[in-house]
Parts: structure tokens; sequence; C-alpha cells
């Protein structure tokens, strides 16, 4: 029986699969319709894509570096709920992707579901996963860096932090000035590298809320021009100390800014990236008595 593009789109709208395994089905079955979902149910793809919908804001952060330390990745792997994310094949799952990002270099999440390993693609693995355990997981994102690398987890995979380094960190005194850095960024959450970083737009914008705060209150009414000016700088100043990282105050020891403890140890820190578990995703509201209607129905 032959089928067409119409069909594929028809199928693909009942089981909500993806076109690539809609096609496969109804050429397996002979353009059989009937036939082609069962044959994505018996495969766990018709499953695993009904679970799609479902919120998946749990999960883990998971780092990864090459035995030279000359690579390092982040990756962020959620789950619905935070037990599936202590599933040890669910960790054994998200250590494969993080090695494959660093093997691999994909640019995107899609080329990453892409890589083959073991015979299979990453997106077929996490397919029958999601069929085996039950619940919605998705690859959301994942940040890859070569160069002289360091990475730090904090909080069992709640927040994962990387960052480079101008120049290599071959001494374990390096090493462990770099990941201090990291461990502040996990902590604090800097909004920018330095003060040099800051976008102009972003100062000029902070300068902008300061005068209007000022001219909110009369003791500055008569001040003169350059004390204001003065007064702005300074303002500016503690921004950059709040929220630029090598301008903070070294959390391990209050006598350093960020900045002079690196340089101390011979580090210059020239980028980061900072992954929080489940950052920017909606999360799951139980609601007990629409759960409860919805039984009786």
């Amino acid at each position: 029986m032959a089928f067409t593009a119409k069909d594929v789109m028809k199928l693909r709208e009942i089981t909500s699969c993806g076109m690539m395994d809609c096609k496969k089905a109804l050429t397996e079955t002979d353009g059989d319709m009937d036939k082609a979902i069962e044959f994505l149910r018996e495969k766990g793809l018709a499953t695993a894509a009904k679970k799609a919908g479902r919120i998946a804001s749990e999960g883990i952060v998971m780092n990864y570096m090459n035995d030279a330390k000359t690579v390092a990745v982040l990756v962020e792997v959620n789950s619905e709920t935070d037990f599936v994310a202590k599933n040890d094949e669910f960790l054994g799952f998200v250590n494969m992707v993080a090695k494959a990002v660093a093997d691999n270099n994909p640019q995107d999440v899609e080329a990453l579901k892409a890589v083959v390993v073991d015979g299979q693609t990453i997106g077929d693995i996490l397919t029958a996963l999601i069929a085996k355990i039950g619940e919605n997981m998705n690859i959301r994102r994942f940040a890859r860096v070569e160069g002289n690398v360091c990475t730090y987890l904090h909080a069992a995979g709640r927040i994962g932090v990387l960052v480079e380094a101008e120049g290599a960190l071959d001494t374990e005194e390096k090493y462990e000035a770099a990941r201090d850095a990291a461990m502040q960024i996990a902590a604090i959450n800097p909004l920018y590298l330095s003060k040099d970083t800051v976008p102009a737009e972003d100062v000029e914008h902070e300068k902008n809320i300061i005068l209007a705060q000022m001219k909110e209150d009369p003791k500055n009414a008569n001040k003169p021009e350059n004390i204001l000016e003065k007064m702005v700088t300074g303002k500016i100043n503690k921004f950059f100390e709040q929220n630029c990282l090598l301008q903070q105050e070294f959390v391990k020891n209050g006598d350093f800014k960020v900045e002079a403890y690196l340089a101390s140890k011979g580090v210059k820190l020239t980028n980061y990236v900072r992954f929080e578990k489940g950052e920017g995703l909606a999360k799951k509201e139980d609601d007990f008595a629409a759960e409860v209607a919805n039984m009786v129905k």
C-alpha cells in the first residue's frame, strides 16, 4: 500500500513522533495507518513522544574534562522528577552525552542527538530511555571550551561551572586557584567576568537608574554637578564590585578581590560558563484536587 506526505503528517499528528520515525513506520507497514501506530508503540517511540509534553525541569548538570585538561564540557539534561535524576541509567546517559560533546564538538543539541555511540544515535538512546523509565527527559543545553580549563560541580549537579584561563593551569596551585574562582561563580552568580566586559548599554542603564534615585533624594537638590558625578562614579564602581567576578571580594579571603587573588597565583581568567539546573524553566505544580477529579471522570 502506497502512502503520501500527508499520511506521514497525519501519523505525526496522531502519535507526536518525529517525521522520519513516522515515515519509517509507514514504510515498514506498507502504508497501513493502524499498523504504523502499533509499530511506533512497539518500538517505544509513540510512548516517548506522548511524554514529551510534560514539563522536565529537574535533572542534572554534569561536567566532563579530558585527561589532558584541554577540553571541558558542561551539559544539562532534564527529567520530570528529582528521583529519576538519581537513577543510575539516567546518570550513565548524561555522562555519555558529556563525553560525546567533548569528543565530537557538535554545534547544537540536534547535531548532538545525531552523534552515534555504540551503533546508536544519542537521540535514539534518549528515546529508548524515556520509554523505559517512563518520564520525559531532554538534553537542554551544553557548553564546550578548549584551552586551559577547569570545572566545578556544586550540590550534586545543581550548578556546574567551567572556567578558562589565559595561561596553562600547569601546577596544583594554579589549578586550585581557578577552581576557587569557579566555586565563587557557583555561589555568587556574577553577571559579568569583569568591569571591562560589561556592555556600554548596561553601564548607561545603571547610571540612569542611579541618577533617577538621586533626584528622588531632597538632600541632593543643591549639590554641585562635580559632586553628583563623583557620587555616580562611586555607585557604578559598587555595581561592578557586586556583579563582576574579578572585581568581587574573594569569598575565601576578604583581604583580596578575586582578580588580585588569582594574580597572586599566576592565573588570569578569560571566560566562564555557569549552568544552574532548571533555570528559566517552568516548574511543575501538582494540583491534588484536579488530579483526583480527573481520576473519577
